[in-house]
């Protein structure tokens, strides 16, 4: 497991949470006090929440399970979209499709869809069209690169989400619940952490608090898939091949 620094989370202003007329009642547990009317989480909490959460992925993860990451909001897309393409795990991190998870089968007709298109582009299958007809073909592959790119390799249901802010994201976190799928948050002091199955008591608007948080959670990942393709017999086979 990573080592988490009380620290380094002190110094990324992971412990910031709300205005206190914002907060939710449910968060109590986690706050530590007010300064200036503004909320202070209990890095305590945070770190034995993290920790649990950590624990939980990397269950999943060295059993082959996949995590699907969600941060549609401006201060987290880059960070999480980077991260997630590292670890090869399926992420949303433009707009989140009504049904993607309720009405999965549907959905994924749009990544089947962006997938012929690039392949006839590639084979030049498209230079029959006229060139509006090809701009039109770019444009559509091109807005469902923004729209599905992220879960163009998701061929099932994932074994768990992970979410940054709960209410920007909260028809992901509706979808999740419907299909039963585990839950993982980071969680503000303006959100109900009820609603999810691993919160993380944590600052999910600045930058630096979310940067430090998912650099932990990729550190997790990683080494959970190391241990996977060790247990994998058929990685070994080819590895001794």
């Amino acid at each position: 497991m990573p080592i988490i620094s009380l620290l380094e989370m002190l110094k990324s202003g992971v412990h910031f949470g709300h205005q206190k007329q914002r907060w939710h009642p449910k968060m109590k547990q986690y706050i530590y006090t007010t300064r200036s009317g503004v909320h202070i989480i209990d890095l305590e909490k945070t770190l034995e929440k993290l920790q649990e959460a950590c624990n939980f992925i990397s269950e999943i993860v060295q059993k082959g399970g996949k995590i699907l990451f969600v941060a549609t909001k401006r201060q987290a897309q880059n960070v999480v979209k980077k991260i997630a393409i590292d670890l090869r795990m399926p992420y949303v991190c433009e707009h989140w499709i009504g049904g993607c998870l309720t009405n999965f089968e549907t959905i994924t007709k749009l990544p089947a869809r962006l997938k012929e298109l690039r392949k006839n582009r590639e084979k030049g299958e498209l230079e029959k069209y006229t060139k509006l007809e090809r701009l039109k073909f770019d444009k559509e592959i091109a807005e469902l690169e923004r729209m599905v790119g992220g879960i163009e390799n998701m061929t099932s249901l994932p074994q768990a989400v992970f979410i940054i802010d709960l209410k920007k994201e909260k028809t992901a976190v509706s979808e999740a619940r419907k299909k039963k799928i585990p839950i993982i948050a980071i969680v503000d002091t303006n959100c109900n952490p009820d609603l999810v199955d691993y919160p993380i008591p944590a600052n999910d608007d600045a930058i630096k608090s979310i940067s430090y948080l998912m650099a932990i959670i990729a550190e997790t990942v990683k080494s959970a898939q190391l241990k996977f393709v060790k247990q994998d017999p058929l990685v070994d086979n080819k590895e001794k091949k």
